[in-house]
């Protein structure tokens, strides 16, 4: 299969840059086809400008789209599934991959006259610093879902899942090193049988 990875974290020591690099191991030994987007790496730019916005706003499709913009739903059509990787920040995706969406889910491709292909499969991994039980108690768990498989995915894919790697916080070390290993395993699985 090929996959489409977005990946989303301004540290290259970070624990998400862990993850990343263990599930795209799984995905090559797996036998997967991996393209990657790299939005702090390539410096991708996420503000709407004023013509971008006018376009959306007005479902606009006949007007062009912006080449940075164009490449990335070029990477999109090539592949058969999209994972994304990031870390969550206040119960949302880092805003460099929130204007990933803004830009990339445009007029005519994602939505409104939708020429964008239905994906296999959509897969995110997000890392979080609090554990499942705190997500799932305040319902924070159950809003990223909303936001990131009801909103941004819906039917753009026909399989979609979320994995929260949680527990992962310098504020908390030891089970920063529990968690570890676990999590590791499992992103390497996650690839090898995506």
């Amino acid at each position: 299969m090929n996959v489409f990875v977005v990946y989303c974290h301004p540290n290259k020591d970070s624990f998400t840059h862990m993850i990343f690099g263990r599930f795209t191991e799984g995905l090559r030994d797996g036998g997967h086809t991996v393209t990657v987007s790299d939005l702090y790496g390539m410096d991708f730019r996420t503000d709407l400008t004023e013509e971008e916005y006018l376009r959306e706003t007005h479902y606009r499709s006949d007007l062009p789209l912006s080449e940075d913009v164009l490449l990335e739903q070029r990477k999109i059509e090539a592949a058969d599934g999209i994972a994304f990787v990031y870390p969550v920040f206040w119960t949302e995706a880092p805003a460099k991959l929130v204007g990933w969406f803004d830009r990339v889910w445009s007029c005519g491709f994602a939505y409104a006259d939708c020429n964008m292909k239905q994906l296999k499969k959509a897969l995110f991994l997000a890392s979080a610093g609090k554990t499942m039980e705190s997500l799932i108690e305040t319902g924070n768990l159950r809003a990223m879902e909303t936001v990131m498989l009801g909103d941004r995915i819906n039917e753009r894919a026909a399989e979609k899942r979320m994995v929260v790697f949680d527990g992962i916080s310098h504020y908390d070390e030891e089970l920063l090193q529990r968690m570890k290993p676990q999590h590791l395993e499992t992103a390497y699985k996650l690839g090898l049988e995506f």
